[in-house]
């Protein structure tokens, strides 16, 4: 009689150094790691958010294939890419700790309130390396419940504990009427398709894809993060955000 022993096969491992995959993390633009990693939608090249805005006011191309992302709105075509950057925090050893610092010293020295996320995000950090420093571990079904109690409670926040944005949302188009309360508070994360959303919740419209929300009469994209509007259109200015809706131009 034979017998054959099945030994289980052992798992091959390879390093790999940081070094080899630092073209793929890395934005074109700066030549740093990628921060607040953002996506060419039509050709899923990514760079860091800051560079690619600056670098559209004056293009419409990609920086890296030249495409044309669009004649003349290329800033709707980009999106924040979190699986990407969430990559970036996990191979780069302290960079997401050095970004919140930086994000925090830059606020402190305008004399601004810093960000409800930001704060958020650096508490998590300090916990986290804290819990390491002084040699603190928890069982799994302990860290487990802990972490399903804070999913809980995030759940039923709806938000509230995010930076948050007043917005006043005026009709400019005669086939809509205007909304009878036009001043809201909201997420700073919302995007601009919560909006319209909310909008064509508020005016019974069919679909929400009839509508366009714009910002100093420039159409804003439907990912675009009311942060990111504020940011980069509304600057500067006093609140609140004013921004404008009415039918798509191809329904005029």
């Amino acid at each position: 009689m034979c017998i054959f022993l099945l030994q289980k096969p052992k798992m091959l491992t390879r390093k790999i150094k940081l070094w080899d995959i630092n073209a793929h993390i890395t934005c074109r633009l700066c030549s740093g790691y990628l921060i607040d990693a953002t996506t060419v939608t039509e050709c899923l090249h990514t760079f860091c958010r800051s560079c690619l805005v600056k670098y559209l006011e004056e293009n419409n191309t990609c920086p890296t294939c030249r495409i044309v992302i669009h004649q003349s709105h290329p800033l709707q075509y980009i999106g924040h890419d979190r699986t990407m950057q969430d990559i970036v925090y996990k191979l780069v050893p302290g960079l997401q700790e050095a970004e919140m610092r930086k994000q925090r010293e830059f606020y402190h020295k305008l004399g601004m309130e810093v960000p409800g996320d930001i704060k958020g995000e650096t508490c998590s950090a300090k916990q986290h390396l804290d819990s390491h420093r002084n040699g603190e571990t928890k069982a799994d079904d302990s860290s487990n419940k802990d972490a399903s109690e804070d999913k809980q409670e995030e759940d039923s926040d709806y938000h509230r504990s995010d930076e948050q944005v007043s917005i006043c949302l005026e009709c400019n188009s005669s086939k809509l009427r205007g909304l009878k309360r036009k001043w809201i508070r909201c997420s700073a994360q919302a995007t601009v398709l919560h909006l319209k959303k909310f909008i064509a919740k508020k005016l019974n419209l069919s679909s929400f894809n009839e509508l366009d929300i714009l910002c100093n009469e420039e159409i804003l994209g439907k990912d675009h993060t009311l942060k990111f509007v504020v940011v980069t259109r509304w600057r500067f200015k006093k609140a609140p955000l004013l921004l404008h809706y009415r039918p798509k131009m191809d329904l005029l």
